[in-house]
């Protein structure tokens, strides 16, 4: 069942525990560790799973997934999207849903333009949370097609994001871990 929380203040705290955990276990295998996805966002209510973004040099070394399989995260192979790499929480933890995405890649860079935009666009914000509670009611027991209807608020702002973007000069700022 698809569930949209009200704003979680122990979100933040939440990823930095995990994000320091990540920094540890990948030291320099990985250049980025950024708390993504709407639990992100200040203030904006969100499916309550932390989202992290790693990103690496390349998707073909084989390093990051052993260490973080290692370290217990389930790793979905089967994943189709392959512009990343998709792990899941260890076995009987709370929700998270880590990717591994190519430093400097189009999804890489559109997670945290996505992330930043909104940080920083009070009404997107508030837009997407609308979007987001009115579909999880209309899908509550359909994930795909949750996602999929979603995708129009999301490349809308994205669109917006594009044009902040290039009228600031937005590059990501410093990694999250």
């Amino acid at each position: 069942m698809i569930v949209i929380a009200d704003y979680d203040d122990a979100w933040p705290g939440l990823f930095a525990r995990l994000g320091a955990e990540l920094r540890a276990l990948l030291g320099d295998e990985a250049d980025r560790i950024d708390h993504i996805g709407s639990t992100s966002i200040p203030g904006l209510a969100a499916k309550p799973i932390i989202d992290v973004q790693i990103s690496v040099p390349s998707l073909d070394h084989p390093g990051f997934v052993a260490a973080l399989t290692e370290a217990g995260f389930v790793y979905r192979s089967g994943n189709p999207e392959l512009t990343k790499r998709y792990f899941r929480e260890r076995p009987g933890a709370r929700r998270t849903h880590i990717h591994v995405r190519g430093t400097g890649s189009f999804s890489e860079q559109f997670a945290l333009l996505f992330r930043d935009h909104l940080r920083l666009h009070p009404a997107d914000a508030r837009e997407y949370e609308q979007v987001k509670r009115r579909l999880a009611v209309k899908h509550a027991h359909d994930r795909q097609a949750y996602v999929e209807e979603k995708s129009g608020i999301v490349w809308d702002i994205i669109r917006r994001a594009d044009g902040w973007a290039q009228a600031t000069g937005w590059s990501p700022g410093p990694s999250d871990a």
